[in-house]
């Protein structure tokens, strides 16, 4: 059996990285567009077709389940075909729900977007691509600034939340989702004839199911997998029902919603590259921590319902602020305990674990919503207390060690 990247890269040989790491990132966001489709039309498919707060809340949550579970055969295939090819095959493959999606919400069919909606989650696992491709072009002190940068790609979302109401109202329903679905042919046409895997990256050609349950073994795995649903999922939760959020508490008008949601996205994704930054400097220990405890007194604040634009503002850019940074701090935590040859194995299953993270909440928010008092109290003190449990379990349970072995002596 081969390994999956052999030896530590040097940097005189890898010409090409700002280039690959470029075309990862983008391909990441329109990836991410495609997977965040629904969402921003939240409002729209509620009006039109009379569906609850807890129905509007699955049919936003629902793309997010492959997204997630998705990821771990991804990041496992990745380690065996490399970034390119899988990087194509994903971006291919998501053309095919982004049109479905678009055909039934043209004939007002609930069931039919909860189905397609589902496999438009194929775009959200072009993650667990990105986490190996992006460390094997990177000496190991640039690692959490790959990672940080490629991670930024989640700004798709805030692309969709921006464009994608303002597609439909400027093109026509089904327009704006062929437009996508157009991107993303070319995209992988781009990856097919312009990126290139790291020349020291060699194929894990073991089969794919032991390659998991080795990565499942790993202590490192199943703690940043808590981690990173409590950041990633917190991130991915509000960038999905942010417009949902902001329609019923402050009326705002769709594309109002959208662009309000969009900055709140783009926060968190300037903020991931500083948390990868960060965890070069210092332990990524540290900027989760941080993270959390910004997370948990931000999610108290929004229970309060401050006032629209600056108030309200001022405190979810905020919170996407430390979102962000959490998310790109425990990437570089994984880059720096991860084994080489189980990177995009862990990295598959800690994604996945992100992903999980961001299904339930909005399931939550649309289960505990008080139409009376008009407010989510119940489901924001749940994600502050779940952020200041993380925290303490961070703090008193998890290593701070300065560089980690290949084979962390924490995978017991």
């Amino acid at each position: 059996m081969s390994s999956g990247q052999s030896g530590e890269p040097q940097a005189g040989q890898l010409n090409g990285q700002g280039v690959n790491l470029t075309l990862a990132t983008w391909t990441f966001a329109i990836n991410f567009w495609a997977w965040n489709l629904i969402g921003p039309l939240s409002a729209t498919y509620t009006k039109d077709l009379s569906l609850s707060s807890t129905q509007a809340a699955l049919l936003v949550a629902t793309p997010i389940l492959v997204g997630s579970v998705g990821r771990i055969p991804i990041g496992a295939l990745t380690d065996r075909f490399g970034g390119r090819i899988m990087f194509a095959f994903v971006s291919m493959a998501t053309i095919v729900p982004v049109l479905l999606v678009a055909f039934a919400g043209a004939v007002d069919s609930y069931v039919l977007l909860l189905v397609f909606g589902f496999f438009l989650g194929i775009g959200g696992t072009t993650f667990a691509i990105g986490i190996p491709f992006a460390k094997a072009w990177y000496e190991p002190a640039r690692r959490g600034f790959a990672t940080g940068v490629f991670g930024a790609g989640m700004g798709g979302t805030a692309l969709s939340a921006f464009f994608t109401p303002r597609f439909v109202i400027w093109f026509g329903y089904v327009q704006a989702h062929v437009i996508i679905a157009v991107a993303l042919a070319l995209t992988a046409l781009l990856v097919w004839l312009r990126m290139r895997d790291s020349p020291l990256w060699h194929p894990n050609t073991g089969a794919v199911l032991p390659k998991l349950a080795a990565a499942a073994k790993l202590g490192i795995t199943w703690q940043m997998a808590f981690l990173y649903a409590v950041a990633f999922g917190g991130f991915v939760a509000f960038s999905t029902y942010l417009p949902t959020y902001l329609k019923t508490i402050y009326d705002f008008s769709l594309t109002d919603a959208g662009a309000r949601t969009a900055g709140f996205a783009i926060a968190a994704v300037i903020a991931r590259p500083i948390g990868g930054v960060l965890s070069d400097r210092i332990h990524p220990k540290v900027v989760v921590m941080i993270s959390l405890a910004g997370t948990a007194v931000l999610a108290a604040l929004v229970v309060l319902q401050p006032a629209p634009e600056i108030a309200a503002g001022a405190t979810f850019i905020a919170m996407a602020f430390f979102l962000g940074i959490g998310t790109g701090g425990v990437f570089a935590w994984v880059a720096l305990s991860s084994p080489p040859d189980r990177v995009g194995a862990v990295t598959g299953i800690v994604g996945a674990a992100g992903g999980l993270g961001g299904f339930f909440p909005p399931l939550v928010m649309g289960a505990t919503y008080d139409s009376a008092g008009n407010d989510y109290t119940t489901g924001l003190a749940m994600l502050s207390l779940v952020s200041l449990l993380a925290l303490l379990y961070t703090a008193w349970r998890l290593p701070g060690r300065s560089r980690a072995p290949a084979r962390s002596p924490i995978t017991r």
